[in-house]
């Protein structure tokens, strides 16, 4: 799995996830989380077009990244989630916790300012 940014503007970043999120990669989620947060990002947008599999040890990376990004003031939005990541983000009620949009513009949308709209 492949955890990279393609777009950073001001403290919003795009991440895009690719292939699987499980135990042989949550730390490089991890990490990845940490020097954004560090280096002032606080809205993250996943986008989960890409993903394929994820896992439970998966989930608490998503759920880490929701954390620390919360910490510092921000939030995180998931997009493009289709399949049984659907499924297992609903089933796992992590739908309450995370907001999800159809694709990465209707996410980035959604962290404009309500006057902005």
């Amino acid at each position: 799995m492949e955890m990279y940014a393609i777009e950073v503007v001001g403290d919003l970043m795009i991440l895009r996830a690719d292939g699987g999120l499980n135990a042989s990669t949550a730390g490089q989620l991890s990490e990845q989380v940490t020097a954004l947060v560090k280096g002032g990002v606080r809205n993250i947008i996943v986008d989960c077009s890409k993903l394929e599999i994820i896992s439970s040890i998966g989930l608490g990376s998503l759920l880490l990244l929701h954390t620390r990004s919360k910490s510092a003031g921000g939030e995180v939005k998931l997009c493009g989630l289709k399949g049984s990541i659907v499924q297992i983000v609903r089933m796992t009620k992590l739908d309450s916790l995370f907001e999800m949009y159809a694709d990465v513009e209707e996410a980035r949308l959604a962290f404009r300012p309500p006057s902005a709209t």
